[in-house]
């Protein structure tokens, strides 16, 4: 990625980081997330034109607390410190930081009192704005060369400017969507005080990404596993432009997608893109696996499992091949490397169980590595992937299974998945499902009595699950009216034979869960 106008976020820990790269993504700037102790090396050699120091949990008055190299105010480059980060920029550069009288949490307001490169067109002075603070601590010297431009109750010093050196600090967290004029004031960084022209597009990553696969690949061949997510169809749509029939795709179908997704799949990569497919049917297999398997884990690692062996067999009935393409995304890249440790060296594996064999002695292609999922979604509009498979709702690699709390059988997931069918086609139905996250259903372990018609019924219950998010980080339970819900349980109940009760679940995602399921 070096032929962009790259920013450097160095991560201290925040669980909003991931939120500041996409807001710069969104306005057209490649950024990049790093640990806080990278090495100063590695810094110099991608040359950032800008940096942000992210928010983090410590107290930087605190011994041993995370500091950045010092490396980066001697760079010559925009430096922007959002919450600790701004304290972490004040007790480098010669300022004081202490403990808050008055801690601030959530919605807060400051108050401008000068005007500031950050705030053209956004903030104007005398005014008074809303922002998300979350902080105990607080500078009480600024270093030297800084001006205060806003305050806040607890924040004296709520954002400082160094415009000499283009340093600047904000106590609150504009990266998030509770500070309204947020993004204003990181297109601001990077647009007015950085001077970059935010010309980073899906079209232009294309190009790049297409000549990097022929660079690392060469005359060799690529064996690529799809899920049927958009994640997995993207990437191996993306290596097919770049080396065409030299790419092999395995579709496993353990028998556990919603209705209709295999056949899709097929469709889709044979007769669209005409790509080279294999379709293994292994369900039989896989049921057969997971009969009375009862712990969730022990699913998913069963399945996980078994995908590999099928998956290696079919790969060796192809010949082979030198590379494996996984559809890593950034998010599975940030996450890997902790803030207190390094990069892992576990491999992604479609089921989430902890990576591959070392048997499979072949070399990754993650070409989506560094996209955030709605980036992967334009970039599959960008190839010509229809909406059905890009549009996608997120869907876990051990699919129904893990979605039947219990022992698995066919009879459980044949019902189920006529239930989430069902609740989609409602949804479709109805103009919500791109309003939606994610939605599905749930089959409970449960029997309850009803009352169906002129007589007793002694049936299974299954509840359903519609959340939103911007970022898959967090989500909210979505609001469906209570004539929407009476609609779908009326069908479940009366065309699903077996099914007698439907329940909603109104549990919202916690923040920094990765996957919710």
């Amino acid at each position: 990625m070096s032929a962009h106008e790259t920013v450097l976020i160095l991560d201290f820990g925040s669980q909003v980081t991931q939120l500041i790269a996409r807001r710069l993504r969104e306005s057209g700037v490649y950024c990049e997330v790093w640990p806080f102790h990278t090495d100063p090396a590695r810094i110099q050699a991608l040359a950032p034109r800008a940096i942000i120091l992210s928010g983090g949990p410590a107290s930087v008055h605190e011994e041993g607390s995370p500091r950045a190299p010092q490396q980066v105010f001697e760079l010559g480059v925009p430096v922007l410190g959002i919450c600790y980060g701004q304290m972490v920029l004040c007790a480098q550069l010669g300022g004081a930081v202490a403990g808050a009288e008055i801690r601030e949490f959530g919605r807060a307001f400051v108050d401008i009192t000068e005007d500031c490169a950050l705030f053209a067109g956004a903030w104007a002075k005398g005014g008074r704005e809303q922002v998300w603070m979350s902080h105990g601590d607080h500078i009480t010297r600024p270093p030297p060369g800084f001006r205060t431009v806003a305050v806040s109750e607890g924040a004296p010093y709520a954002v400082i400017a160094d415009d000499a050196r283009r340093f600047y600090g904000l106590m609150f967290h504009p990266e998030v969507v509770h500070t309204p004029h947020g993004a204003a004031l990181l297109r601001n960084f990077t647009h007015r005080v950085a001077g970059l022209s935010g010309g980073w597009t899906m079209a232009g990553f294309r190009a790049e990404a297409v000549g990097r696969i022929r660079e690392q690949v060469g005359g060799g061949r690529v064996i690529s596993g799809l899920s049927g997510g958009v994640d997995s169809a993207v990437a191996s749509v993306l290596i097919h432009e770049a080396i065409g029939d030299r790419l092999s795709c395995i579709f496993v179908d353990h028998g556990l997608l919603r209705a209709g997704e295999a056949e899709e799949v097929v469709g889709v990569f044979r007769d669209r893109f005409n790509i080279r497919l294999v379709h293994r049917d292994a369900s039989a297999r896989f049921l057969g696996a997971l009969a009375g398997v009862t712990d969730p884990e022990a699913k998913r690692k069963t399945i996980g499992r078994l995908f590999v062996e099928v998956f290696e067999e079919e790969a060796a009935r192809l010949g082979g091949a030198e590379f494996l393409a996984q559809g890593t995304l950034y998010p599975d890249v940030i996450e890997s490397v902790s803030v207190s440790g390094g990069p892992s060296a576990t491999i992604k594996s479609h089921h989430n169980v902890g990576g591959l064999p070392e048997r499979m002695r072949m070399s990754l292609v993650e070409p989506l590595r560094a996209l955030f999922k709605d980036e992967v979604r334009a970039l599959g509009r960008e190839l010509g992937l229809p909406e059905a498979i890009v549009g996608r709702h997120p869907f876990p690699g051990p699919g129904l299974a893990i979605r039947i709390p219990g022992a698995v059988d066919a009879e459980k997931v044949a019902l189920l998945r006529r239930v989430d069918t069902i609740f989609l086609e409602e949804i479709r139905a109805a103009g919500l499902y791109d309003a939606i996250w994610q939605a599905f259903a749930v089959l409970l372990p449960v029997r309850t009595v009803g009352v169906m018609g002129d007589g007793r019924t002694y049936d299974q219950a299954c509840a359903l699950r519609a959340v939103t998010s911007s970022d898959g980080m967090t989500a909210d339970v979505y609001p469906f009216d209570a004539g929407f819900l009476a609609r779908v349980a009326g069908r479940i109940v009366g065309e699903v034979r077996g099914i007698n009760r439907v329940t909603y679940d109104i549990t919202s995602k916690p923040p920094g869960t990765i996957e919710w399921e």
